[in-house]
């Protein structure tokens, strides 16, 4: 009895952690579904490349308040202590010890004015305050200008950083899709060719085909079963390539909504739209803004020939003792205030071989950014040159497709009716498949083509 009694309570405890249990499956189990635009928002927002440029742009921003902090009074207390290892020795040539009779001046009796007069403490303490603040510095004043650009340069650099990010993103996205249609097709031949194995192997059992047929049914069984299994790899290993770039867990699950053939209504559209203006290029942008950075150099460097006026001020007590008595010590104020004028005159040059340094430095960019240019403009033809020939792939791919599903069912009916020979209708269930290959590499290829143009244009669609 009281084993029932033990069961009964275990079927209990089952029966109330069941759900739970069932829950906790699900969960581990539950599958990301991603589009296009969901993944290109996860990595713009986990991506560690992404982060750092962001960073990079805050790093520059503190950087600029630094070089605007130069123009605020700089104020700095300082505290110095020395000790008298040998005092100084002072001589006062003239000096009537008689005060201008026979008798010595009152306590200078005994003291040997020829041998000097020693001078000074054994501890000396200095503490105060000082201040410094520059009243006209034009190279300071043009030194704000260039830390602004460089903000801009970082804002660029982060905006480059997410435009090759976005480009990485899509074309990743679409190697999944072309993974996972590839898949599907060879799945449907797999499937074409069991389907045909067994129909066939009836038939054999009947003894209505020959022996030879039903081996030839059955190899075409084996040959496509490695090409399906080698696509279901590429599209594991095309998925944790887009997990990586999104920053997830290469562990989780994932599953990419959407097929290549939905893209088919924008081939053309796009391809006739397409503007290939360089207003918008990342690199460009970049060059022109470090040619504006070498021209503000190049003048400050030029301001370096100007007089510089600055306004110094200080307050500081000071004390001398021969013991460490603190409390019977005497501290004396003392302070100044005033201003400080600095000419260049001579510096060896240094200047001067500075501009020309950044002189030929910008003569460098010009050339740059004409080869950058020009580099550009050859890539824009190219994308342009094979986003054309995908949309003719993509035409005869889809009208091969066509044909060769029509090929198809007309062997598949003469092998049944005893018309056509079963290597009829492998080859074109061959042919078959290599033409849906053919049509969904085309709109692949023609994507691809088209981010890789969007990343030079230096465009930012998400979608």
């Amino acid at each position: 009895m009281k084993r029932v009694l033990i069961t009964k309570k275990m079927m209990w405890v089952v029966m109330m952690l069941l759900p739970s249990l069932v829950f906790s499956t699900v969960k581990a189990q539950d599958v990301l579904k991603l589009d296009l635009e969901k993944a290109l928002e996860i990595a713009l927002s986990e991506n560690p490349t992404v982060k750092v440029a962001d960073k990079e742009i805050e790093k520059k921003k503190y950087a600029q308040k630094g070089t605007y902090a130069a123009l605020f009074p700089q104020i700095n207390f300082t505290a110095d202590y020395t000790r008298t290892l040998k005092k100084q020795v002072m001589y006062m040539d003239g000096f009537d010890m008689g005060g201008g009779s026979d008798e010595p001046t009152p306590g200078m009796e005994g003291i040997d004015m020829s041998k000097g007069i020693e001078v000074g403490r054994d501890n000396n303490w200095t503490t105060g305050f000082n201040l410094s603040m520059p009243l006209v510095n034009a190279t300071l004043w043009k030194s704000l200008s260039i830390s602004a650009l460089d903000v801009e340069l970082s804002i660029e650099q982060a905006r480059s950083s997410k435009i090759s990010m976005v480009n990485q993103v899509k074309k990743s996205f679409y190697a999944v899709l072309l993974a996972n249609d590839s898949y599907r097709v060879f799945k449907e031949s797999y499937d074409n060719a069991m389907e045909n194995y067994l129909d066939i192997k009836k038939k054999y059992d009947q003894g209505t085909v020959a022996e030879y047929d039903l081996i030839r049914a059955d190899v075409t069984v084996k040959n496509s079963e490695p090409n399906m299994l080698q696509a279901e790899n590429s599209l594991t290993l095309a998925k944790w390539q887009l997990k990586a770039l999104l920053g997830m867990d290469l562990e989780m699950a994932i599953d990419c909504e959407g097929e290549l053939a939905d893209f088919e209504s924008v081939l053309f559209a796009d391809y006739m739209a397409t503007d290939t203006t360089l207003a918008g290029n990342t690199d460009l942008k970049q060059i022109d803004l470090q040619m504006q950075q070498l021209k503000k150099t190049l003048t400050m460097q030029k301001f370096d020939y100007l007089p510089t006026l600055s306004l110094t001020g200080m307050y500081q007590w000071n004390a001398m003792n021969n013991d460490f008595k603190f409390k019977n010590y005497n501290w004396t104020p003392y302070s100044i205030v005033g201003v400080s004028l600095t000419v260049p005159i001579f510096s060896g040059g240094s200047k001067y071989h500075k501009i020309k340094q950044t002189q030929v430095s910008m003569h460098q960019m010009d050339l740059q950014r004409d080869d950058t240019k020009r580099n550009l403009q050859l890539a824009i033809k190219q994308y342009l040159d094979n986003m054309k020939t995908c949309v003719k792939q993509f035409d005869a791919a889809q009208k091969g497709v066509e044909q060769a599903n029509k090929g198809y069912k007309i062997a598949q009916k003469r092998y049944d009716t005893g018309a056509g020979t079963l290597l009829e209708m492998n080859d074109a269930e061959l042919a078959l498949t290599q033409a849906k290959l053919n049509l969904n590499q085309s709109i692949y290829n023609y994507m691809v083509a088209k981010s890789d143009m969007e990343k030079v244009l230096g465009q930012e669609q998400t979608n």
